[in-house]
């Protein structure tokens, strides 16, 4: 019997200078994919991955398409080095990522996820205002105090970690009554240019909703998490293109999403794309997901295994391991 296999793509926050260059340079499928990248989006994808020369690869407009072709990247030449023997029965993305899997279920193709990607990233980065702070904590216990600063919930990674959307000051002063009524619970502000996934991203959605509607879509050859139910996307386009428009201001559920792959049966997890880490080189790159994956299996009675691909090492290491 063929293992149950989930395939999960990261959102903003793994991106880094030199990302994917690594893989374009050993590796003619990865070089396709940034080509047709570089086609879309009407400016250099890999310049701007591999050496980032005006310093643009974190503003929220560039940062979306370089996430996704990595990951598509990453995909297509695990897919040839598996020789398309390890396909996902399930596939999920956190926040951005959700495209990836998209793609990845067929649902989409790379085209048309990377210029809805694209859009959505201008939009996003015109629009967008406030910040984002992620909290070691549950979310019964942050929503009341978050709602009383006019802050919103933007994702719940964890059952201890979540994230919140709102002004400068109002996480200011947010922060300030958790560090006083909650000493030993920690907080670092996030780097983005807004409040994602809350009520400060309406507009945004508004104006990108044109842009979902124009999206072709296709019938997706396996099940599809996502972020804005917790649970899985209906078959029909038009019911993904309304949680897509939903996901950009409502958190990312990406806890649920997890339980829900998990209450499947699922016997091995493997992400694609981005790297975090203070090395600089992709190699000295470690997954963005996998402490979040260890974390939510680790008391589970039959744990899945967890493989990444997200560079040259893993991507031979996960298709020895899996062929």
């Amino acid at each position: 019997m063929s293992a149950k296999t989930l395939f999960i793509f990261p959102g903003q926050g793994s991106q880094y200078p030199g990302i994917g260059g690594d893989i374009c340079e050993h590796y003619s499928q990865a070089a396709e994919i940034y080509n047709r990248a570089s086609e879309v989006a009407g400016f250099d994808i890999k310049t701007l991955s591999f050496s980032d020369p005006d310093n643009q690869i974190n503003l929220t407009r560039y940062t979306q398409p370089v996430l996704l072709t990595h990951s598509v990247a990453c995909l297509a030449v695990f897919n040839s080095l598996t020789d398309n023997k390890i396909t996902p029965d399930y596939v999920a993305g956190h926040s951005l990522g959700e495209y990836s899997a998209l793609v990845a279920s067929g649902a989409l193709s790379f085209e048309a996820a990377l210029a809805a990607v694209i859009r959505r990233g201008e939009l996003m980065s015109e629009l967008g205002t406030g910040e984002m702070t992620a909290f070691s904590a549950s979310l019964e216990e942050i929503q009341p105090l978050a709602e009383k600063y006019y802050c919103g919930i933007a994702g719940c990674n964890l059952p201890d970690q979540t994230v919140v959307g709102g002004s400068t000051d109002d996480l200011n002063r947010l922060e300030h009554q958790i560090q006083a009524d909650f000493p030993r619970k920690r907080f670092a502000r996030l780097k983005t240019e807004g409040a994602f996934h809350t009520y400060y991203m309406v507009t945004a959605a508004q104006q990108f909703r044109q842009k979902l509607d124009e999206t072709s879509f296709n019938t997706a050859n396996c099940r599809i998490l996502s972020n804005y139910t917790g649970s899985w996307h209906d078959s029909d386009a038009e019911s993904i293109r309304t949680k897509l428009f939903y996901q950009l201001f409502n958190p990312v559920l990406w806890h649920e999403n997890l339980l829900c792959a998990h209450d499947t049966g699922i016997d091995r997890i493997i992400e694609f794309g981005g790297g975090i880490g203070t090395g600089e080189t992709p190699a000295e790159k470690r997954p963005n997901l996998e402490g979040i994956i260890k974390k939510t299996f680790r008391r589970a009675e039959i744990k899945p295994e967890y493989h990444s691909v997200i560079n040259c090492d893993t991507l031979k290491n996960t298709a020895d391991a899996l062929i």
